[in-house]
């Protein structure tokens, strides 16, 4: 008897966006996978979801995968959460999925929250065609990156901190132009969310002068 593998997003704010569904496997789960323990305890808490947790993470994830792959081959369900919406975007999940499907495992995702959907939605630039960029490199090919992107004709989609968030606008100003249309959403789901609109130069001038807070989304429209 093989186990399952479920994917199971959690809200990236507002604790109302945790589905029934969500909440009934993680009950019924053998194990569940947290990317950290600390965080998803308080979920797992305010649901009275008392599962069993293990921590995996983006530093342990190359050691532990095998094993887990093991514990559902012997018949065990496991449910993977990371800190906040769907596991394996821009979050550890990629490479225990991958393990399970070679493995001839059942991956079942459920559908739920996810941050970079309701602020591409939100943005009001075009949404038939995007692509999903995600964090850019820090140092090593960002540059490089930055340059191929310049002529991508597509909505783009991207994650930043708010740290680095004037010095990525910033860099949107030189490669793809003062004018050009971008969208920043931020605490989504949360008290103080936020949408700020207009060309880059605006709204780099705009956190340039009120710095940034929380979980950033970046969506600039294609060439």
């Amino acid at each position: 008897m093989t186990g399952k593998l479920y994917l199971v997003p959690t809200p990236i704010g507002n604790l109302k966006d945790m589905t029934f569904r969500a909440i009934e496997v993680l009950k019924e789960a053998d194990l569940i996978l947290a990317e950290d323990t600390r965080t998803s305890g308080k979920l797992l808490k305010h649901f009275e979801i008392n599962t069993h947790m293990h921590s995996h993470h983006m530093h342990n994830e190359h050691k532990t995968t095998e094993n887990i792959v093991a514990r559902i081959q012997g018949g065990e369900t496991i449910a993977l959460i990371s800190d906040a919406g769907t596991p394996a975007i821009s979050d550890p999940g990629f490479l225990l999925t991958r393990a399970c499907v070679a493995a001839g495992i059942e991956v079942d995702c459920l559908p739920g929250a996810t941050a970079f959907v309701p602020a591409l939605v939100n943005s009001g630039l075009p949404n038939d065609r995007f692509i999903f960029e995600g964090f850019l490199p820090v140092k090593k090919g960002r540059q490089t990156r930055l340059k191929i992107l310049a002529e991508e004709t597509r909505t783009m989609i991207f994650y930043e901190s708010p740290h680095k968030l004037v010095k990525t606008l910033g860099h949107f100003v030189e490669y793809f132009g003062p004018e050009r249309q971008v969208s920043v959403s931020r605490e989504i789901t949360k008290l103080h969310e936020e949408t700020v609109r207009g060309t880059a130069a605006e709204v780099l001038t705009h956190f340039e002068n009120k710095a940034p807070k929380g979980e950033i989304v970046l969506i600039v429209a294609g060439k």
